[in-house]
């Protein structure tokens, strides 16, 4: 009776000890639990799977000759497979296409899979011809977001991890690859945490900072510390584009004169060709709430205005070669704003859309992009702050998260960078003051008087 009493009690204290373990760490669990039970569903369920969810074909005229001659009926083929390797997210296999078969069947019965596997989410996509990857999602990877430990830097400067994807993958913000982003988010969905991120990775390299916020600056003076120039009304914002535009002329003419002829000429059409020793620093430009650019109270209002959305489609049009970058961001973004609007949406090719009020909101972010993910970004809900949908302009979209940032976490990290500001002379009349106040409280900022900078 005892021997009994303490085995029911060590089961119940491993069964406790696993459901804490699910909890609190969800990783540990997967490799310890998850992944042999998952493993092993797969391995001796894959063919009746398979062939319950149409991807499997016809046996071979040889095999159903070999089976007739032993009084059996040839089963149809899944798929050639390889074995099923572990990752941090769950696991993953590719798959040998059979002869008909297209990526189009197994994507259409990714739920199937994953109902017949009991996983959280599937996910397929080709790799070459005739094969297939399935990532198996063993949990909910967006429940819980944290920074990746580890980050290997493989793709250079300007290259962050913003979010993680419900695919297990780290959906990485590449400036040289896609050079301006649309960010679209109403008021608490996640739009904030999100460019905090961008903004504190952006902090630890040496790049040039500037902000656009015009409601009076409270979602980037925090980071004034890091930031070079800062415009917090329309009337700044309109002369710091106008010296932008005078630093992009700048860098054009020096790439121009450094693919002149002569024994050291450089053939190059971008600011990267150029030798690491004369390459200007690069530039992003943070335009927090676009819509306050396009409205206009008076006629000089609207002159400003179509003077300002110029400017900006003339930096996102040519900025890129010259090492200018654009992150614009806002609650809606369409026609409705005014001339130049939707000009200027076409040139922003990232995309990233968070929870909005109304459909047509996610339909200007993601329609253009696909219509799915339009679909799925009226779906995130109210209650998962920070979920996104990502997209680019070759189709491709998933669900993401950003993990999360306080903005006094996002502050600190400024502050703490602030000694690499680099040199940039052309932005000091725009730079922020910032007060260190001696009672501890939080430093006050002080925008730069809108004064125009005496360039050479």
């Amino acid at each position: 009776m005892t021997n009994t009493i303490w085995t029911l009690t060590l089961c119940l204290l491993t069964l406790a000890g696993l459901l804490v373990l699910r909890r609190r760490f969800p990783l540990a669990f997967w490799w310890l639990v998850g992944y042999p039970l998952v493993a092993l569903r797969v391995l001796t369920t894959y063919r009746a799977t398979m062939d319950a969810c149409g991807l499997t074909v016809p046996a071979s005229a040889v095999r159903r000759a070999t089976a007739r001659l032993v009084g059996r009926e040839a089963a149809p083929v899944p798929p050639r497979r390889t074995f099923p390797r572990p990752t941090g997210a769950g696991l993953v296999m590719r798959l040998r296409m059979a002869t008909g078969q297209a990526p189009e069947d197994f994507i259409a019965s990714a739920d199937r899979l994953r109902h017949a596997w009991a996983a959280h989410a599937v996910h397929i996509r080709p790799t070459k011809p005739g094969w297939l990857e399935l990532r198996l999602i063993g949990w909910d990877v967006l429940a819980d977001v944290r920074p990746p430990v580890r980050w290997r830097k493989g793709g250079g400067p300007l290259s962050l991890p913003l979010a993680l994807r419900d695919d297990g993958h780290w959906h990485v913000r590449d400036f040289r690859t896609v050079p301006h982003e649309l960010i679209l988010g109403a008021t608490q969905s996640g739009k904030s945490v999100y460019l905090r991120n961008l903004v504190c990775g952006l902090a630890r390299q040496p790049v040039v900072l500037v902000g656009i916020d015009c409601k009076w600056g409270v979602e980037l003076a925090p980071f004034a510390p890091r930031l070079s120039a800062l415009a917090d009304t329309p009337d700044r914002a309109n002369d710091l584009l106008d010296v932008l535009l005078e630093e992009m002329e700048a860098r054009y003419r020096l790439i121009g004169l450094s693919s002149a002829t002569g024994p050291d000429a450089v053939l190059t059409s971008d600011l990267w060709g150029l030798p690491e020793k004369v390459r200007p620093v690069p530039v992003v430009v943070v335009v927090d709430e676009v819509a306050e650019l396009f409205l206009a109270a008076s006629r000089d209002d609207e002159k400003r205005r179509d003077a300002m959305v110029t400017k900006l489609i003339r930096v996102a049009q040519l900025g890129r070669a010259a090492g200018i970058f654009l992150e614009v961001c806002g609650q809606r973004f369409g026609s409705e704003l005014g001339k130049g609007a939707t000009m200027l949406r076409a040139q922003l090719t990232g995309r990233i859309c968070h929870r909005v009020n109304d459909e047509s909101s996610a339909n200007m972010a993601l329609a253009d992009i696909s219509p799915e993910a339009a679909l799925a970004a009226t779906a995130i809900p109210a209650e998962r702050p920070g979920v996104a949908i990502v997209g680019d302009s070759s189709g491709g979209w998933s669900r993401a998260r950003s993990p999360h940032l306080t903005l006094d976490e996002a502050a600190a990290v400024c502050r703490a960078t602030s000694a690499l500001v680099p040199e940039l002379p052309r932005l000091d009349a725009f730079r922020p003051v910032v007060t260190a106040n001696t009672d501890g409280s939080t430093p006050s900022v002080t925008p730069a008087p809108t004064v125009r900078p005496v360039t050479e």
